[in-house]
């Protein structure tokens, strides 16, 4: 008789077979009616070969449960090391992204300072030129250019109130000082002039112009060109009417107020 043996980690329990066997037949040959004695023993021999067969097997199936575990271990492992070094790049991206941005902001503002204390020191140095050109520019300058004809007073039975200065058409006509222009246009007697008003209150007079430079509301500098001169109203030629008018309108000597500045006619 055939009998197929069940494998433990590789390994065949013939002997709890056999004697299990060996039991059995003892038991019928010696015809004792009873078979509790052989299936006790047989049943011990079977739990002895199933203990053998367990601390083979067991071993064995301990070391696949190993090979089963490790991988997923060292899996888990590898993974929390991906994630921690990933977790590093990432806070490290943002330090540098973080840096990256910082100084850029850092180099806006600096050109900015940069800009702004080069903006100042120019508006600085213009103002000191300005200031210097103010210092060397006079106060008061000769109205015009020419040839003096005519003072203050009684001329033909009436009163010349100004100062007349002779020369070509076109002749440049500038303002005596600083100020406004106040009037710039036609004039009864004078055909065209132009008024300017000084910082004291003072007023100058520019009658028998040609042409008118300066409109009215501009600002003019001592020497700034305002017109030019002409032939134009009561006139026996080419020339400037200069007046002069303090309080509003009283008119004084120009050439008296001019020589006080040390402007000759």
């Amino acid at each position: 008789m055939e009998i197929n043996t069940p494998t433990f980690g590789g390994r065949v329990v013939a002997v709890a077979v056999a004697a299990g066997a060996l039991a059995t037949t003892a038991g019928v040959v010696n015809g004792w009616g009873s078979v509790d004695q052989p299936l006790n023993a047989m049943a011990t021999n079977m739990d002895l070969a199933a203990k053998i067969a367990g601390s083979t097997a067991a071993p064995q199936a301990q070391q696949q449960t190993v090979h089963v575990i490790k991988p997923g271990l060292e899996a888990a492992k590898l993974m929390r090391a991906q994630q921690l070094d990933a977790g590093q790049h990432v806070d490290q991206a943002l330090r540098f992204a973080q840096d990256g941005y910082n100084a850029r902001q850092a180099e806006i503002q600096r050109k900015a300072d940069a800009d702004a204390a080069e903006k100042a020191r120019v508006a600085d140095e213009n103002a000191k030129i300005a200031a210097q050109e103010a210092a060397k520019r006079p106060a008061v300058v000769k109205p015009a250019e020419g040839t003096f004809t005519s003072g203050f007073g009684g001329r033909w039975g009436t009163t010349h109130y100004g100062v007349d200065i002779a020369n070509a058409i076109g002749t440049p006509i500038v303002s005596a000082m600083d100020g406004v222009v106040i009037e710039a246009g036609p004039a009864s007697g004078f055909g065209l002039w132009v008024r300017v008003q000084h910082t004291d209150g003072t007023i100058t007079i520019y009658g028998h112009v040609n042409e008118i430079i300066a409109n009215t509301g501009t600002q003019v500098k001592a020497g700034d060109l305002i017109a030019t001169i002409g032939n134009r109203g009561e006139s026996t030629g080419p020339h400037l009417h200069f007046e002069v008018w303090v309080n509003g309108s009283q008119k004084i000597d120009p050439q008296a107020w001019l020589a006080e500045r040390g402007i000759t006619l």
